[in-house]
C-alpha cells in the first residue's frame, strides 16, 4: 500500500496480515497528480531527506501518538561507513552516518512468491556513486521481518567499506518504557538470558536542555570464528507495561554487532555484521563490485514467548529442508562421560549393542578414531582411521557392526583445522589457510585454520568427506570446531564454509550434519539454516544441564537442539531419570556406559527413549514457552514448555535441583477450561505428581526428591 501526503512526504506501507512495515521514502520537490512528488524530483531527492523505516508492527499494536515525533525519531533506512567518512555523530555509534543521510530514493519493488513477501528499496549516494539496495522479506502470516543491505559500486574509483548495517529501525518506544534482554553464552554455560532497564545504560541526559541525544547505548558484539562465544547473536526489547517484545537475531557465522540507543526521545535498534572498529573488518569494492551484509531478523510478539514463537517458525522456514527435521532419530554418541575421545573396537562393540538395545537409531563414534599416537591434537587433518585402535577388521568392521544392529553409523570430524604436524599442512599451499594480512598462517593451539574460499582447501575436505560418506557409508557427521580466530577474511571464509556444507548435502542428501564448536560456541542463525542439529553444550554435570536445555530453544528449534543424556551404572534411579529427562524436549543425544548397566537400569533408559519417540512427532512443530520465566543459572526449579500448534496438547519439562518440594506453574490461557487432562510421561514410575487447578489456571507439581524431573503432557480442547 502506498500513501501520498500533501506535505510532500511519501509514506509506503508494506506487509501482510501479521506484519505491517511503514516507510518514509523521502521529502519532496515538485508534485505529481496524486499530490506527492513528481518522478524527476523524487529521483533526485530535491529538498528531501534520506528514506527511513518508520515502524514495524503487528495488528493491534498501539498506533503512534505523534506522527511528526515518529518521523523525526527515525534514522536513515541504511547506514554505511566508508573509509574517509565518519559516523556523522560524535561518538562510536554506527548510526546516523554521513553517507546514510545522503542516500536518496530511486525505486522500490515488492513481490510475493513461495509464501514470502519481499521488498527491495533502491537508494543512491551521488557523492560516492554507491547504489544501495535495502532488501526485506517476511513469511506470510509470521510476524518476522528479515533484512539485509546490498551495495554496488557504480563509480570509477574503489570504495572501502568499514561498516554496513543489516537493519536500522528508529521510533521504538522511549528507553523509559523498555527492558533490554541479552543472553550470555559461555563454554559449559550456554543461553543465560538476563534483563535490565534500557535506561540503566542509556541515561536521560535532559535532551530539552542540551538539544542532543545521549551518546550512550547498549552495544553488543560477537568476535571471531566462535560467533556466540560470550553472548548469543540475539537480543530483545520488552515493553515494561504491555509486555510487547521485539526479538532479533543476526545470522552470521562470523563477527556481528547490535546496538540500541536513544534518538529524539525514541529507541533505535541497529543490527549488523563485522565492522572496522569492533572487528578490524573492511571490504574493498572495486568499480562494479558488490557486497551484501549479513541477514538480520526481527520478530514481534505480545510478549517474549510470543516473539520467540514467531522466530522459531521463521527459523524453520529459512533452513535447508531435510528428512531429519521430520524424523528426529535418537543418536548415541560415545564421547560425553563415556569414552571421552578414546574409542577402540574392544570398548565400542559392547556400547553399540547396548545402544541398539536402548532404542538408539544413530551411533556416532566421536573424537579419537584417527588417533595413532599421543599428541594427536596438533597432527589432525588427514582424517584416516587409526591403524591400532581397531584390530580385526579396522574401523570398517566397527561401522558394519553399527549397521548390523539397525543403526546408522556416524563419525566426529573437525574439518576446518589442520594440525601443524600433519602432512596436510605441508601439502596444501599457504593460500589454502587463513593468514595474517596475507603473510603467516593463522595458528591456534597447534592448528592452522583452513580458508574455504580457496579451491585447494575445498578439494581437501571434499576428498575426505566423500571418502567417509561415499565409500565408508557413514550417514552422520558431527562437525566440531575447537579453536577460534579473528582475522581479516573471516567473513568470506565463513560464507564459503556454509556454502561448502550445502554442497556436501547436495551430493549426500541423506547425510545428517551436527554443528558443534566446543558445544554452543557457533550457535548462530546462519549455521542453523544449513546444519540439521546443533550441539547445545559440552556440560558434563547432570545438575548444571537443565538451565541450558531449558533455554536452548531460544536459540535453536527443539528438533535441532542436541541435548546430552548420559546415564551411568553408578547413578541412582533418580539420577538416571534426571539426565534422561533433561533431553526429552530437544534432540536426545544419548551417551553413558549403558553396557555396564543392570537390566533394571537399562529398562529406565529404554522407557525414556520410548517416551521420546512417542512425542517427537509433536516436537518438530512445537513452539517453546517458559511458564516460570527464562531459567536462571542457579534456579532450584526450572521449567520449559512446548505448545503444539493446531493441537490440543502441550508438554512441560520440570526440574527440581533443590528448594521446596512443590511448585506452581501458571498456565493462564487454560484458566476456567473444562476437560484439562494431565499425564506424567517420564519417569515411567514417578514419585512426583502434577495436578491441574482450573480455577487458578495453574499446574501444581510435586517433586519430593531432588534431583527430580517430570515430563508432563497437558491436553485440553483448544489449548494450543
Amino acid at each position: 500500500m502506498t500513501q501520498e501526503h500533501g506535505n510532500g512526504v511519501r509514506h509506503y506501507r508494506w506487509g501482510h496480515s501479521d506484519l505491517t512495515v511503514d516507510f518514509d521514502f523521502g521529502g519532496a520537490g515538485g508534485a505529481d497528480e496524486t499530490g506527492g512528488p513528481s518522478g524527476a524530483a523524487w529521483a533526485a531527492g530535491v529538498g528531501g531527506i534520506s528514506p527511513r523505516l518508520l515502524r514495524v508492527a503487528r495488528p493491534g499494536d498501539p498506533e503512534p501518538k505523534d506522527e511528526d515525533a515518529e518521523v523525526h525519531a527515525a534514522l536513515p533506512l541504511v547506514d554505511v561507513v566508508p573509509a574517509g567518512e565518519g559516523t556523522g555523530f560524535s561518538g562510536p555509534r554506527f548510526t546516523g552516518t554521513a553517507l546514510g543521510q545522503r542516500l536518496r530514493y530511486r525505486a522500490h519493488e515488492a513481490a510475493y512468491d513461495d509464501g514470502w513477501h519481499r521488498l527491495i528499496v533502491e537508494l543512491h549516494d551521488p557523492a560516492s556513486e554507491l547504489v544501495v539496495f535495502a532488501e526485506y522479506a517476511s513469511p506470510d502470516g509470521v510476524s518476522v521481518l528479515r533484512s539485509r543491505v546490498r551495495l554496488r559500486n557504480d563509480g570509477s574509483a574503489p570504495v572501502t567499506l568499514r561498516s554496513v548495517s543489516s537493519l536500522l529501525l528508529g521510533a521504538l518506544p522511549s528507553p523509559d518504557d523498555l527492558l533490554v534482554f541479552r543472553a550470555r553464552n559461555d563454554w559449559l554455560a550456554e543461553c543465560r538470558w538476563y534483563a535490565e532497564p534500557l535506561r540503566a545504560s542509556v541515561p536521560d541526559i535532559g535532551r530539552d536542555v542540551h538539544e542532543h541525544d545521549s551518546r550512550a547505548s547498549v552495544r553488543l558484539a560477537g568476535r571471531g570464528s566462535w560467533p556466540t562465544d560470550g553472548h548469543l547473536a540475539m537480543g530483545a526489547l520488552n515493553h515494561r507495561t504491555d509486555e510487547r517484545s521485539w526479538l532479533w537475531q543476526i545470522e552470521s557465522a562470523a563477527s556481528w554487532s547490535w546496538e540500541a540507543g536513544e534518538a529524539g526521545g525514541h529507541t533505535y535498534l541497529t543490527l549488523g555484521g563485522p565492522a572496522s572498529d569492533e572487528h578490524g573488518w573492511r571490504e574493498v569494492l572495486e568499480p562494479g563490485g558488490e557486497f551484501s551484509s549479513e541477514w538480520g531478523a526481527l520478530a514481534l510478539g505480545t510478549c517474549f514467548d510470543g516473539a520467540l514463537a514467531a522466530l522459531t517458525t521463521y527459523r524453520r522456514l529459512v533452513r535447508r529442508p531435510h528428512p531429519d527435521h521430520e524424523r528426529l532419530p535418537v543418536i548415541f554418541n560415545d564421547y560425553m562421560n563415556t569414552l571421552m575421545g578414546d574409542p577402540t573396537t574392544e570398548k565400542l562393540l559392547p556400547l553399540i549393542d547396548a545402544a541398539a538395545s536402548a532404542g538408539a537409531e544413530y551411533f556416532c563414534i566421536d573424537a579419537g578414531w584417527y588417533d595413532d599416537s599421543a599428541g594427536w591434537w596438533d597432527s589432525v587433518g588427514a582424517w584416516l582411521p587409526s591403524s591400532g585402535r581397531f584390530p580385526g577388521g579396522g574401523l570398517g568392521a566397527v561401522l558394519d557392526r553399527i549397521r548390523s544392529r539397525g543403526m546408522v553409523p556416524g563419525l566426529w570430524l573437525e574439518p576446518e583445522v589442520v594440525g601443524v604436524r600433519s602432512a596436510v599442512a605441508r601439502e596444501l599451499p599457504d593460500e589454502a589457510f587463513l593468514r595474517h594480512d596475507g603473510g603467516a598462517r593463522v595458528t591456534e593451539q597447534g592448528r592452522h585454520q583452513l580458508d574455504l574460499t580457496h579451491t585447494a582447501a575445498r578439494a581437501h575436505l571434499d576428498e575426505a568427506v566423500d571418502r567417509i560418506v561415499g565409500e565408508w557409508g557413514v550417514g552422520y557427521l558431527k562437525l566440531d570446531y575447537n579453536i577460534t580466530t579473528s582475522v581479516p577474511g573471516l567473513l568470506s571464509h565463513t560464507r564459503a564454509w556454509l556454502s561448502w556444507l550445502s554442497s556436501v548435502l547436495d551430493r549426500h542428501p541423506s547425510l545428517v550434519i551436527e554443528n558443534c564448536a566446543s558445544g554452543g560456541m557457533r550457535m548462530d542463525g546462519a549455521s542453523l539454516a544449513v546444519a540439521q542439529l546443533q550441539s547445545t553444550s559440552d556440560q558434563q554435570d547432570l545438575l548444571r544441564y537443565p538451565p541450558i536445555a531449558a533455554a536452548a530453544p531460544t536459540a535453536v528449534p527443539p528438533e535441532q537442539g542436541a541435548v546430552w543424556a548420559y546415564p551411568q551404572a553408578e547413578f541412582s534411579d533418580d539420577e538416571i531419570n534426571f539426565t534422561l529427562g533433561t533431553a526429552l524436549l530437544g534432540r536426545v543425544h544419548l551417551s553413558g556406559h549403558l553396557d555396564r548397566m543392570s537390566a533394571e537400569q537399562l529398562s529406565l533408559v529404554r522407557d525414556a527413549v520410548a517416551t521420546y519417540k512417542s512425542i517427537r512427532g509433536d516436537l518438530r512443530s512445537a513452539l517453546p514457552f517458559w511458564p516460570v520465566g527464562l531459567p536462571g543459572w542457579t534456579d532450584e526449579w526450572v521449567a520449559l514448555g512446548m505448545r503444539v500448534p493446531d493441537a490440543a496438547v502441550m508438554y512441560l519439562s520440570v526440574w527440581r535441583r533443590g528448594g521446596e518440594g512443590e511448585r506452581t506453574l501458571p498456565l493462564p490461557h487454560l484458566a476456567g477450561r473444562d476437560g484439562v487432562r494431565v499425564e506424567v510421561l517420564h519417569p515411567s514410575a514417578s514419585v512426583g505428581t502434577a495436578e491441574w487447578d482450573g480455577e487458578a489456571g495453574a499446574l501444581r507439581v510435586v517433586l519430593p526428591v531432588a534431583p527430580g524431573v517430570l515430563l508432563i503432557r497437558v491436553a485440553s480442547p483448544g489449548c494450543s
